[in-house]
């Protein structure tokens, strides 16, 4: 299995990824930011640096890093600077977190791709792995939970 962790604003948007054959699971939470444990609080103050992110686990016999960045790049607007429709904040920001060589230059390459279709508009960073932390479990599989009451 591998990993994907990106951050498309509001982490309760990881249903965007359900149903996607080759997707494992998908788990809301914080990365980016200098601490090892971080609250929900903590992070919408905004000064640990985190953001809001999906952790995705797949299987990279089904579907590639590659393309679960670019279904990244599809659910969400990465022309826009810490916001993601109505939620405003530098923990909305869209960024790309990796782990290896190959996982970052798969990131650029796709991200080139979408800036040169967006005409250069695109605000997504990509940065190594930081400081992830499962969010709390309220959180988790939010829309889910809500659905269900």
């Amino acid at each position: 299995m591998q990993i994907f962790i990106g951050g498309i604003g509001c982490f309760w948007d990881e249903t965007e990824y359900q149903g996607v054959p080759g997707i494992i699971s998908t788990e809301c939470g914080y990365c980016g930011g200098n601490n090892t444990t971080v609250s929900y609080e903590q992070v919408c103050v905004g000064d640990t640096e985190h953001i809001e992110v999906v952790k995705v686990v797949f299987n990279p016999k089904i579907i590639s890093y590659e393309n679960i960045t670019r279904l990244f790049f599809k659910i969400h607007d990465p022309t826009t600077l810490n916001r993601q429709g109505l939620n405003v904040g530098h923990q909305y920001r869209s960024e790309i977190f990796y782990n290896t060589e190959d996982e970052k230059e798969s990131a650029k390459k796709v991200l080139d791709e979408v800036n040169k279709k967006l005409n250069g508009k695109v605000v997504t960073i990509i940065r190594k792995e930081k400081s992830y932390v499962k969010a709390e479990e309220y959180h988790q599989k939010y829309f889910e939970k809500k659905n269900k009451r």
